[in-house]
């Protein structure tokens, strides 16, 4: 095994275990799947940039003014110092660029998606103890401070402007045509976030043929969590058949016919005639 190799099985044995903690570290996750987008730094004591991160984290942390404060203060407070003074934000061309999904760039760029510069707001609010929640809006992630009843909420991406029950209203609308339901407004999980990160990484991939390996590495690490679709083990033997690893990926569509077998057999048949077909293609 090569030390290429090794290091990355070493990084998602991390990932899997913090995804398992029993409080997962939602800054960690998201620097571990940004270390499987960023090439190392040859020598480097932290070749993937994560211990620097959480220091960036920590340091932005502490130029928030101390003090108790409510919901409303604790918004306002974020808006000017990383929307103002530091300049975090995003824009339309954020969306075609990969290391807008990837903490660590996106701590050095201050640009990058709403999802990802929501991480920020979460973890360098959550370091100076303000009460800060994801807010996982179907198309725009935003974060939410105090009780989530308060309905506090500011918009990272447009450097933390707040955002009213109106706002996220025409913003849901928006997106998907549908009023916005009470049930949008609930905190995010770290793991929900991480998840949709990855997805957010597999659009982008799927948009890009010649970027299979980002598409696979995405794929990989949403298998690693606990709570994942079980579809995805069949777009990864797709994706293997469609890199030229047809017997692995024969062999995956395999296993996952098994497990579809008991309730669409119909499908899982299917299933296993692709897999005969990419057998197929060694001949």
């Amino acid at each position: 095994m090569s030390s290429e190799d090794a290091g990355r099985d070493a990084r998602r044995k991390r990932f899997a275990e913090e995804a398992r903690a029993e409080r997962p570290d939602l800054a960690l996750l998201c620097l571990l799947l940004g270390a499987e987008a960023s090439p190392p730094s040859p020598g480097d004591a932290d070749p993937y940039g994560v211990d620097a991160a959480q220091i960036e984290l920590d340091r932005l942390a502490g130029l928030l003014p101390y003090g108790a404060r409510g919901a409303r203060a604790w918004a306002s407070a974020l808006a000017e110092l990383l929307g103002g003074r530091c300049g975090f934000r995003g824009s339309s061309p954020d969306y075609q660029r990969l290391e807008s999904s990837v903490l660590q760039q996106v701590l050095r760029r201050r640009r990058g998606l709403p999802i990802l510069l929501s991480v920020v707001w979460i973890e360098v609010a959550r370091r100076a103890g303000a009460p800060v929640y994801g807010v996982a809006l179907p198309g725009h992630f935003v974060v939410g401070f105090g009780d989530p009843a308060e309905r506090v909420l500011a918009d990272p991406f447009a450097g933390g402007a707040p955002l009213s029950g109106e706002d996220a209203e025409l913003m849901v609308t928006g997106a998907t045509g549908a009023p916005l339901e009470s049930s949008m407004l609930v905190p995010a999980r770290p793991l929900e976030t991480v998840l949709r990160i990855l997805n957010n990484v597999r659009a982008w991939a799927s948009a890009r043929p010649e970027r299979t390996d980002v598409a696979l590495w995405a794929l990989e690490l949403s298998l690693l969590l606990p709570a994942h679709p079980a579809r995805l083990r069949y777009e990864r033997a797709q994706l293997l058949v469609q890199r030229g690893e047809f017997l692995r990926g024969a062999a995956e569509m395999d296993e996952y016919a098994e497990i579809v077998d008991g309730i669409e057999p119909t499908a899982a048949e299917a299933i296993r005639h692709r897999a005969r077909a990419a057998r197929a293609l060694l001949n």
